[in-house]
């Protein structure tokens, strides 16, 4: 029997994924009631400088690191496709095959989801997902409004779709909920850079991916 539960979806460049990555995927699939969640490395992202590593060794890494848990899967859509990977592009992808009535979630942390006004055909994003907000220390919504950080489009986007995350699998689309997750002070620049550097980065990225970075010889 195909699975009907909410399906969390998590894009990045994942350059490299690490814990901060991966406790984001565990605490929203615990807070928002998630069946699983999909992660899904981009393969030429639009909205930032080409990664520092190629799209299938960021594939590879990402492999490595949900392994083990079945709550977690991985993608290759667009590391696959021959074409930008832009998120809409996917959403309908992944509607397509999951059919129309499974709840998709869009997770985004605070800063994206800010940003949303400049990604590509972003207003029509809701017709295909929810969207759940990671929040940071001050960032939540008050009643319809957020803390007064969003653009008047996105506000105006938003106001009549927040809801709590019961509501998420009650329609396959349209909402938009936030969810507190643990601030880890990980990112994956300073993973790269402490590489480049040759200091440790033990302990910030699943052994294996540590592994495959060190073997690979990744980020030198």
């Amino acid at each position: 029997m195909a699975e009907t539960g909410p399906l969390g979806i998590f894009g990045g460049t994942f350059d490299p994924i690490h814990l901060g990555h991966l406790r984001l995927a565990d605490e929203a699939r615990e807070a928002l009631g998630l069946a699983r969640i999909r992660l899904i490395p981009s393969g030429r992202p639009p909205h930032r400088e080409a990664p520092g590593s190629s799209p299938e060794d960021r594939l590879a890494m990402a492999r490595l690191a949900v392994a083990g848990n079945p709550a977690l899967e991985v993608d290759d859509g667009e590391v696959l496709a021959p074409r930008t990977s832009y998120t809409i592009l996917t959403l309908e992808r992944l509607r397509a095959e999951q059919g129309p009535a499974r709840p998709l979630v869009l997770l985004l942390g605070a800063d994206a989801f800010e940003g949303l006004p400049s990604w590509h055909r972003w207003t029509e994003l809701f017709e295909f997902t929810h969207i759940a907000v990671a929040n940071r220390p001050g960032f939540a919504p008050h009643g319809r409004r957020w803390p007064g950080v969003l653009s008047p489009a996105l506000e105006e986007a938003c106001r009549e779709r927040l809801a709590n995350a019961p509501a998420l699998a009650a329609s396959p689309a349209g909402r938009v909920v936030a969810f507190d997750m643990t601030p880890l002070a990980i990112s994956a620049s300073d993973i790269r850079a402490r590489i480049r550097g040759g200091t440790s980065a033990r302990y910030l990225l699943p052994e294996a991916v540590l592994d495959y970075i060190q073997t690979h010889h990744l980020y030198r």
